[in-house]
């Protein structure tokens, strides 16, 4: 690879990881090549790029706009290749920026089909149950539950999981089943990091029915509220996609299936140009046709 433009690929790397040492690790270099590398990169270009500290190196402004300017060229430059090569074949690194749960429930068991029509694409998860940073993380696609309030992203839906309550066998024959909504009141519930507050609501026909809860237990994350809901510690409100496994297993039994709680959105994110990058749009169309699945249409 020419000197230069491999220089810019690691800068690149380096502005959004924000150490030399994480970027260097990518490309298989120590840190001191690497910042020889930047240093020399500086000098052609005449500008100092980044501010060194000895906890982190943050771009300057001449390094956020010569950042900004080549990123969408070394996209292009990835892009170009790959149509040129005319196979269809994905390289490099294609990192993905997800919710814990959904990485192990959705992606982990799509990736085998994925990655055998591209064996020599990399996948890295950078996994956060808040909210990723997606440009210093360098994360190619996001996938978000719930409201966004990114503006600085391209948003691609991928579809829509309904909010349903759930509760075990063992729960239901030893506390009862709830008929109406008004009857969870006198339940133990779970709240879950989609549906914390302090009221669940229904609607049926034109019945709108708001129940005050008084959670149980509190997680905030969404693999312990479910856990705690097979394990028979209460009614947890969530959404279907996460849950998905446990109702078709009979492990958990969805209630009150007449009443409608409403959806959750699930988002694709992507930062500036990298919508475009060939394993970020392979991969988004390939999720997008596969998550019915997982109850997310």
């Amino acid at each position: 690879m020419n000197d230069y433009l491999f220089a810019l690929k690691l800068f690149a790397r380096v502005a959004r990881r924000g150490n030399f040492s994480a970027a260097g690790r990518e490309f298989n270099l120590p840190q001191p090549s690497v910042s020889r590398i930047i240093s020399s990169l500086e000098q052609e270009v005449g500008v100092v790029l980044l501010n060194r500290t000895t906890r982190a190196v943050n771009l300057t402004d001449a390094g956020v706009e010569f950042l900004e300017r080549i990123e969408p060229i070394l996209l292009a430059l990835d892009e170009a290749a790959q149509a040129v090569r005319g196979s269809g074949e994905l390289r490099g690194t294609l990192r993905l920026g997800l919710p814990s749960s959904f990485a192990l429930r959705a992606v982990v068991p799509l990736l085998p089909d994925f990655l055998s029509e591209h064996p020599k694409l990399k996948v890295e998860f950078i996994l956060d149950d808040m909210r990723q940073n997606l440009i210093a993380d360098g994360v190619d696609v996001s996938v978000r539950f719930g409201q966004l309030i990114d503006s600085s992203t391209v948003v691609r839906k991928l579809g829509e999981t309904p909010k349903v309550i759930v509760a075990s066998p063992a729960y239901l024959k030893k506390y009862g089943t709830p008929k109406v909504p008004t009857d969870l009141s006198s339940h133990r519930t779970i709240f879950g990091p989609q549906t914390s507050g302090q009221a669940w609501s229904f609607r049926k026909e034109d019945q709108a029915v708001s129940v005050r809860i008084e959670g149980a237990i509190v997680a905030a994350f969404n693999e312990v509220g479910t856990a705690s809901s097979v394990a028979g510690l209460g009614i947890h409100c969530l959404s279907e996609a996460g849950c998905y496994k446990e109702l078709k297993d009979g492990s958990l039994i969805r209630l009150l299936p007449d009443w409608d709680m409403g959806s959750i959105e699930v988002n694709a994110l992507f930062t500036s140009g990298r919508a475009s990058k060939p394993s970020a749009k392979a991969f988004f169309e390939y999720l997008k046709s596969q998550l019915g699945q997982f109850g997310i249409r």
